[in-house]
């Protein structure tokens, strides 16, 4: 299949691209407006494949969007642009507004209208997947897991924003045909992650002997997802997910984010011990709350299972262990996203 990925030089997107480009014969076209987040080195590992192109272009650009749907033709959509960090949607949620609620508008008028110019067997194949998070359904107490059917609840703007998003996804599906999937993901984590959120803002400040802030009594609750297992859970979703349907991605690991800045610390320990002989856990330093702080999240990924096959290969445990030995081989790759944003200087407490 041919497959359109916005956001493709982020860090779920350039996950699903390389998986694509290394064990499927699909076709891939990323089209990605290299904001902030977006980071094209992270595409090296495929960018020499006759399978694999790339447009610089934002997705709230109909003639953009309309151009590269007629030039390349694809089966299906993956939409995963947008703007995706909580600290930065409360200091400015505007660019939240525009990227994730008119720029899926925008997707979704031209994809309708590339959609209805198909016959045929091709209409029939088309499919545009909309990847969001769990964060739209708010806050979970000490028991329960979000399902397909939980309510929604966003509590910041990023996560208002992802939730308008998927209404007006579900609505293009109902109102027009449009044949809509909707996946919501819980945390993800693992190589190439951007430097500001919580695991690899943790490693990262933790080689440099730096503190590591950990918000409020770092009791905050994630269920985290190993980004290529999600990558994995994209493709079944894409290939095999019936229309108008959602599906929960969760990795079955959830952590205080206390315990997951130990954990990272106790490996770090082991992979890369500090010049000192210290543990690198003396650095943890509990910082002001966030505003807003939503206190659990957890995924019930039963019907994915069920349905498509799917569930996480990799443990909490190993997918830290990968994350950090990549991130000790890499440091070219995020030390470069250092030096030109101070990426760091945010905390990214997910």
């Amino acid at each position: 299949m041919r497959i359109l990925i916005t956001g493709g030089a982020g860090f779920i997107g350039s996950a699903l691209v390389r998986r694509l480009i290394a064990s499927s014969d699909h076709e891939v076209l990323v089209f990605d407006k290299l904001t902030y987040a977006g980071v094209l080195e992270s595409l090296d590992p495929v960018a020499d494949s006759p399978r694999y192109r790339f447009v610089q272009a934002d997705i709230a650009d109909s003639d953009a969007v309309a151009a590269a749907l007629a030039s390349f033709r694809p089966q299906v959509i993956a939409h995963l642009a947008a703007e995706s960090h909580v600290d930065r949607s409360i200091d400015g949620p505007g660019d939240f507004i525009h990227t994730n609620i008119v720029g899926t508008f925008t997707l979704l008028q031209q994809a309708l209208h590339y959609w209805s110019g198909l016959e045929g067997d091709e209409k029939a194949a088309f499919r545009f997947h909309h990847i969001s998070t769990d964060e739209v359904f708010g806050s979970l107490g000490e028991e329960g897991y979000f399902t397909e059917t939980t309510p929604y609840d966003p509590r910041s703007p990023y996560s208002a924003s992802k939730a308008s998003s998927d209404h007006l996804v579900r609505a293009w599906g109902h109102t027009y045909g449009l044949p809509v999937l909707v996946t919501n993901c819980s945390n993800n984590y693992g190589p190439y992650h951007f430097p500001e959120k919580l695991i690899p803002l943790v490693i990262i400040k933790a080689l440099a002997g730096e503190p590591l802030p950990v918000y409020g009594d770092g009791s905050n609750v994630r269920d985290w997802l190993f980004v290529e297992d999600h990558a994995a859970a994209l493709q079944a979703v894409f290939e095999q997910g019936e229309p108008l349907e959602t599906y929960n991605i969760g990795g079955n690991s959830e952590r205080k984010n206390l315990d997951v800045v130990k954990a990272i610390t106790s490996t770090l320990d082991r992979l890369s011990p500090r010049a000192d002989g210290k543990p690198y856990a003396d650095q943890i330093t509990f910082v002001k709350d966030r505003p807003g702080h939503d206190q659990r999240y957890a995924i019930d990924a039963s019907k994915i299972r069920r349905e498509l096959g799917w569930t996480p290969s990799v443990t909490f445990e190993q997918g830290i262990e990968r994350t950090i030995a990549w991130y000790l081989a890499n440091r070219p790759w995020w030390q470069a996203i250092l030096d030109k944003r101070d990426a760091t200087a945010r905390r990214g407490h997910g």
